[in-house]
């Protein structure tokens, strides 16, 4: 993926179904660690490009550590956005932030396994890319941008009908 804004897409549609069961601030947050590595390889070129955090190994510590950071930084980034106020704040539960750091890095995972010949998802418990090249790299940008569109859809459609 071009980083990490393709993959907001289906974050946005798993918003819409999870509402308050899902932080989109931990799981973009989330996104933003999992690109960290291949971001450093493009800029010193050293190291493999999707190497160690591209796994599933790698998303789950990746998680636990973007879950506990995310949490606090998502909460205080909800003030400075105006969306909670700094008397009101909006707190986001622990196993809200833990679900949606987990959702986000291993989304990302399997999003770029799609992608990345030079991915081992499955790493150190087997070298198997069995999921390369099985869609096309413009269907898998598609996906990503339907998927955001149709829970933007979702979100504007479920917050009319509870305003009511």
């Amino acid at each position: 993926m071009p980083f990490t804004p393709i993959h907001m897409g289906p974050g946005i549609l798993i918003k819409s179904l999870l509402h308050g069961s899902f932080s989109l601030m931990v799981f973009g947050w989330a996104q933003i660690i999992m690109d960290l590595q291949p971001l450093i390889v493009i800029l010193t070129g050293v190291g493999q490009l999707h190497g160690f955090s591209h796994t599933y190994v790698g998303a789950t510590l990746i998680a636990v550590f973007a879950a506990a950071s995310g949490k606090p930084l998502s909460e205080y980034g909800l003030v400075i956005l105006h969306i909670a106020k700094k008397n009101a704040p909006i707190h986001i539960a622990w196993w809200v932030a833990i679900l949606s750091a987990f959702i986000g890095t291993h989304s990302h995972v399997l999003i770029d396994s799609f992608m990345h010949w030079d991915m081992e998802p499955l790493y150190p418990f087997s070298p198997a890319k069995q999921l390369a090249g099985l869609i096309g790299i413009g269907a898998l940008h598609k996906y990503c941008l339907y998927a955001g569109l149709v829970g933007t859809v979702i979100y504007a459609l479920v917050r009319a009908l509870a305003r009511r």
